[in-house]
C-alpha cells in the first residue's frame, strides 16, 4: 500500500505542473471527446474538466461558458483543406474534394460539429455561426467554385454554371444524406453523386 502512494504521487504531480498552451489543448480535446461520446446537452464544464485531469476552475478561468470552450475548440480542431484538388479533369477533381470533405465530417471534430447543430438551440447556435461559416461553409465553398473555375478553364464546364446555385449542390446533398439519411457517403456513393448530379449538371453544351 505504501509504494502504490508513492508510485502515484508523480502522475499526479506531472497533471498539476501543466501550464499554459500544454493545458489548453488537453482541455480543447476533452470537449471534442466529450462531445463525441454525450452530446452537446450532456457536455458540462466540470466533464471536461475530469476528463482533461484538471480542476474546473482551471476550465473557467480560460472560457467562462461552455459555448466559448467548444467553439475554441472547434475552431482549433476542424481539418484544413487550403489547396482545391487539381488532378486534370473536373470529374476527378470533385470525387477529391467530396473526399475530403467526407473524411472531414466524420473525423473527431466533424463529430463534435454535428452534435453541436443538432442539440443547440437557436441563442447557442449563434455562438457557432462564424465557427462554422469560416471553419466550414466558405473554405468549401472556395474550393468548389475554383474546381469548377477549373473546368471552365478546361473547356469541360459550361462558364455559367459558376453560380450559386451550382456551387450548392455538394454540400446540399452532402449534408442533407448524412443528416437526414444517415449516410456516411461510401466512395461508391460520391462517385454516383457526381457522375450521375454534378457531371451532367456542369458539361459543358456542344456546339
Amino acid at each position: 500500500m505504501v509504494a502504490s502512494r508513492w508510485t502515484a504521487a508523480p502522475a499526479q504531480a506531472a497533471s498539476s505542473r501543466r501550464r499554459g498552451a500544454v493545458l489548453e489543448r488537453a482541455i480543447l480535446e476533452a470537449a471534442l471527446e466529450q462531445l463525441g461520446t454525450v452530446g452537446w446537452n450532456g457536455l458540462t464544464m466540470e466533464g471536461v474538466a475530469a476528463r482533461a485531469q484538471t480542476g474546473k476552475a482551471a476550465v473557467y478561468r480560460r472560457w467562462p461558458s461552455k459555448e466559448d470552450l467548444v467553439a475554441d475548440a472547434l475552431q482549433a480542431a476542424l481539418p484544413k483543406v487550403t489547396d482545391a484538388p487539381d488532378l486534370g479533369s473536373v470529374r476527378e477533381d470533385l470525387l477529391e474534394l467530396c473526399r475530403l470533405v467526407r473524411d472531414a465530417m466524420f473525423s473527431q471534430p466533424g463529430f463534435a460539429l454535428r452534435a453541436v447543430l443538432h442539440e443547440c438551440d437557436v441563442t447557442q447556435a449563434e455562438r457557432f455561426n462564424q465557427v462554422i461559416l469560416g471553419g466550414v461553409v466558405e473554405p468549401t465553398m472556395r474550393l468548389l467554385r475554383e474546381v469548377i473555375h477549373h473546368g471552365i478553364e478546361r473547356g469541360e464546364v459550361r462558364p455559367d454554371a459558376a453560380n450559386p446555385y451550382v456551387f450548392d449542390a455538394v454540400p446540399a446533398m452532402m449534408m442533407y444524406r448524412s443528416k437526414v439519411c444517415a449516410s456516411e457517403w461510401s466512395d461508391q456513393d460520391l462517385q454516383e453523386m457526381i457522375d450521375q448530379l454534378m457531371v451532367p449538371l456542369l458539361r459543358a453544351r456542344v456546339a
